[in-house]
């Protein structure tokens, strides 16, 4: 599903052509990327303070550190609550680097670009990938993969604080190799780990395979997929999932909102920025071609921010004449024209408090942008025929199908 519309593909979308199968037999030692190319995109700048794998920061800090971070989850939220986390973090930290690799290296064999994966998880510290197999067909979605997992460092941190138990625990890292893969193929991979030194075996081991082609995708598809709510600062304000993977009833807010689900890395960096941006209390302008979602984006938006039990009002500025937008976005006072018998709030106010959604903005005429450019500024109205300023408190998020900024430069 397409809901992030850019010039940017995944590598799926970009592979589509290269109807061949791939195996660990065609990986080329010499070809790009090589090792030595991954490491050159890492880079310290001791100046500033900062870390870079080539345009994105990244952070240097101890196993240790990170184990005990782990050990603090577990015992506060629970080793299933933990896991959930922990898996959807390092699956939008592996479809990050399966988007690195198709920027930096676009034109590597396919082969190749996805054995970066392996490479980049091991350059990271996490674990030494040992390839056993792999063979995939984009354009058929046919995928296998297996590793072993040599010294993984989530391993040894879990049986420093628990010892050996009896499940697999390399949670952040099976999310890493299922990010990774299914940014690549463009559909759901997901990997087990059927074998784990915290459970006893000698060497980790994972095996991936595309989620329609396990019997039981359930078991671990909900790790991958979170009910998105508001955080309000307590403690059981994790975000949980439910048994099949799906929000509550009561968590569906406003009627009608559907969950965001989708593996692109393109998808996974817009559904972090909305994460980022619903606390605050920006306006937002959602951009791209009708049909991507631009609607369920901002009712998501309004369901994880602050504003969540307050209305979402949407409104199609394309659908209204130019001669009613006004009255539809402020309201009517009674009598301000004919067959005006009894006065009616606008939008803005139906939306106070909440989020006002308004789709196809550009299609505003000039006067209309004015009055709305003064709402937004003085978070005041007036409506038609009327004499006071009523303050509203809304959040407003538009969207359009045509670059606005093309458009103020075409004049």
């Amino acid at each position: 599903m397409k809901t992030h519309p850019s010039l940017r593909l995944s590598l799926a979308e970009l592979q589509h052509s290269a109807a061949q199968v791939r195996t660990s037999a065609d990986i080329d030692e010499g070809a790009s990327p090589t090792v030595r190319e991954l490491t050159e995109a890492l880079a310290f700048s001791p100046g500033d303070g900062r870390i870079w794998l080539n345009d994105q920061r990244m952070l240097l800090w101890r196993a240790a550190t990170y184990g005990a971070l782990r050990q603090e989850l577990i015992v506060k939220f629970g080793q299933d609550a933990t896991r959930s986390l922990l898996t959807r973090v390092g699956y939008t930290s592996g479809a990050r680097d399966a988007e690195l690799v198709r920027r930096m290296w676009p034109d590597s064999d396919p082969a190749n670009a996805f054995d970066a994966g392996p490479r980049m998880h091991k350059l990271e510290g996490f674990v030494r990938p040992e390839t056993i197999a792999f063979e995939f067909d984009i354009a058929r979605g046919d995928f296998y993969a297996e590793y072993l997992w040599h010294d993984s460092s989530e391993a040894d941190e879990h049986i420093a604080a628990f010892g050996i138990g009896s499940e697999p625990v390399c949670w952040l890292q099976i999310g890493y190799a299922s990010g990774y893969a299914s940014a690549f193929m463009g559909k759901l991979i997901i990997f087990r780990e059927v074998a784990c030194r915290a459970a006893g075996a000698e060497t980790c081991r994972i095996i991936g395979r595309p989620a329609d082609q396990w019997s039981d995708p359930e078991v671990d598809q909900h790790y991958f997929v979170p009910a998105m709510q508001p955080s309000q600062g307590r403690s059981d304000a994790l975000p949980l999932i439910s048994p099949v993977g799906r929000p509550s009833e009561d968590e569906l807010a406003p009627p009608g909102a559907r969950e965001l689900i989708g593996i692109s890395a393109s998808f996974s960096a817009a559904r972090h920025l909305i994460e980022r941006v619903a606390p605050t209390q920006a306006t937002v302008l959602f951009t791209g071609p009708s049909g991507v979602g631009k609607e369920l984006f901002a009712q998501t938006l309004h369901r994880i921010s602050p504003r969540a039990d307050q209305p979402f009002v949407a409104l199609n500025c394309a659908a209204i004449p130019d001669t009613l937008i006004e009255s539809e976005l402020f309201g009517v006072e009674r009598g301000a024209f004919t067959g005006a018998t009894t006065s009616r709030p606008g939008r803005f106010e139906r939306a106070n408090g909440g989020t006002l959604f308004l789709d196809e903005i550009a299609s505003l005429s000039f006067v209309a942008q004015g009055k709305l450019l003064r709402a937004l500024q003085e978070r005041r109205i007036e409506r038609v025929g009327g004499v006071r300023e009523i303050p509203v408190n809304v959040r407003v998020v538009a969207a359009s199908n045509v670059n606005l900024r093309d458009e103020v430069d075409a004049g």
